[in-house]
């Protein structure tokens, strides 16, 4: 599986009313992204950013 399909899975499920409850998951999700992201970041903010990017994403395709 490709990491922007698991980006995909990951968001579809947040917003399906899923709440992420292993951060560093999140985290590992958003770095495949190649997105920077501390250890100690908020769930919430990640998040946003791996929206971000899966929208940058789509606009290149």
């Amino acid at each position: 599986m490709s990491d922007y399909a698991r980006a995909r899975q990951l968001i579809a499920a947040v917003d399906r009313g899923g709440i992420p409850l292993n951060p560093a998951k999140v985290n590992d999700i958003a770095r495949s992204l190649g997105l920077d992201v501390k250890r100690h970041a908020h769930v919430e903010a990640t998040l946003q950013r791996i929206r971000q990017a899966l929208d940058r994403a789509a606009s290149h395709e």
